[in-house]
């Protein structure tokens, strides 16, 4: 047996060393994904660590990967922030054309994030700090808003995470306005819970989401343009156009390095508006072609089937009792239908779970059409055996007036002696 000569041999272990080490780098590096975290394996193939999808308007789960578990959200922490700022418009806590002073913590803010450069001392409107954080995602500008309603940042973050809590975002936990700080986490599906309220509450922001760009001071050379490629409109945009995807209207993009790049977005088609959340891509093309393989799975093959249409009796609560009224009872409809997105050519089927009336005590005549009588719920199970469970308002049909003091007063003789037989009776 040939020995090799001692520099040739440790070249040749230094050189298999080498490819052992890039071997491990390169498993390692397909197991993380970023150092963000490691991929999820999932049915689409996406490559992130948490992804939901959701229907805006039920709130019903369509896709998930990893959904639960708390994140970095980075600059998607902005969302509660602008929450917060249009809750605070809509109490007349704050108003557009309020002059905001840039505090000493917002003029400090690290330079080697997205902002506009406040300087102390300088005053803008509340509108154009607001939009700097809307559409450029300006770090300086949200904490000068910040400063502005909580007294300090870390002020601010603690109505940041009261909000939170209030809203049942059990995953969140804030430690910053901007998402900068990877202290701060959130779960997908918390994150896509924050953005269904904040478009059913303020649908506004939708408006200012979807701003392609924006003038902040008229000195400025050039407009802030919106960080969200996938935006409808950019579909005349040269550079983005490729990004651009029918019907996305919002909302927020985010990355630091522990978060990845992250996005919540919407998109409408028709009457249809998913709401997604993509977490730990790795790059900013990425989490918009990640979130576009969401939207093609849920338009190519989803679709919302009404499964209880709107005034249908429900079985085993035709009526429901009530005192004072020309009748004793009325019958009762659901109040509206129940719709659920399922597999394209499925038939859905529900079953009723329970349903619940209001006692004869509650209602007391006059009863009005539409006035609410009690609730009924339904149970569906999904081809993977996930329940889901709805409930819906029941209503009473027509109105009921109330009774004549005359025929209560019959009535009431009529109950009264009727009681007294029953009571002869169960003497013997």
């Amino acid at each position: 047996m040939k020995v090799l000569p001692v520099r040739l041999r440790s070249l040749v272990v230094a050189f298999v060393a080498g490819l052992v080490a890039l071997s491990l780098g390169t498993s390692s590096v397909n197991a993380a994904g970023t150092p963000g975290g490691e991929w999820v394996e999932n049915s689409l193939g996406l490559e992130l660590s948490s992804a939901i999808l959701i229907d805006a308007d039920t709130g019903q789960v369509v896709y998930e990967v990893n959904a639960d578990e708390p994140r970095p959200p980075a600059s998607m922490t902005k969302m509660m922030t602008e929450y917060i700022v249009l809750e605070q418009i809509k109490s007349k806590a704050l108003n557009w054309d309020e002059m905001i002073t840039v505090s000493e913590e917002a003029a400090n803010t690290p330079k080697d994030g997205s902002q506009v450069y406040l300087a102390q001392g300088e005053q803008y409107k509340v509108k154009d700090l607001y939009m700097a954080m809307a559409v450029g995602s300006a770090n300086d500008a949200t904490i000068a808003l910040a400063s502005a309603i909580g007294g300090s940042e870390q002020g601010f973050v603690e109505k940041m995470n009261e909000t939170a809590q209030k809203l049942g975002l059990t995953s969140a936990h804030y430690t910053s306005a901007t998402g900068l700080a990877d202290t701060t986490v959130i779960s997908a599906r918390d994150q896509a819970k924050l953005a269904q309220i904040i478009i059913k509450n303020d649908p506004e922001f939708l408006e200012y989401a979807s701003t392609t760009e924006y003038k902040f001071r008229p000195r400025d050379d050039k407009p802030i343009v919106n960080i969200n490629w996938m935006l409808a409109a950019n579909k005349s945009n040269t550079y983005l156009k490729a990004f651009a995807y029918d019907g996305v209207d919002g909302m927020k993009t985010g990355y630091i390095s522990a978060a990845g790049y992250t996005f919540t977005g919407t998109v409408k088609r028709g009457d249809q508006r998913y709401i997604s959340v993509v977490m730990n891509t790795k790059s900013k093309e990425a989490r918009f072609n990640e979130t576009a393989k969401l939207y093609n799975y849920a338009f190519n093959s989803l679709e919302k089937k009404t499964v209880i249409p709107a005034k249908s009796v429900v079985e085993k609560a035709e009526s429901v009792k009530i005192k004072k009224g020309v009748k004793k009872s009325v019958p009762i409809i659901t109040e509206s239908d129940i719709s659920l997105i399922v597999k394209k050519g499925t038939e859905p089927k529900v079953e009723l779970t329970g349903y619940e009336l209001k006692k004869p005590e509650e209602l007391v005549a006059p009863i009005k059409a539409g006035q609410v009588v009690g609730t009924a719920t339904y149970k569906y199970t999904d081809e993977q055996g996930k329940a889901l469970e709805k409930t819906v308002n029941l209503i009473a049909s027509k109105d009921v007036k109330k009774a004549s003091w005359f025929a209560l007063m019959f009535r009431g003789i009529g109950g009264f002696f009727s009681g007294l037989f029953n009571g002869i009776v169960d003497l013997f």
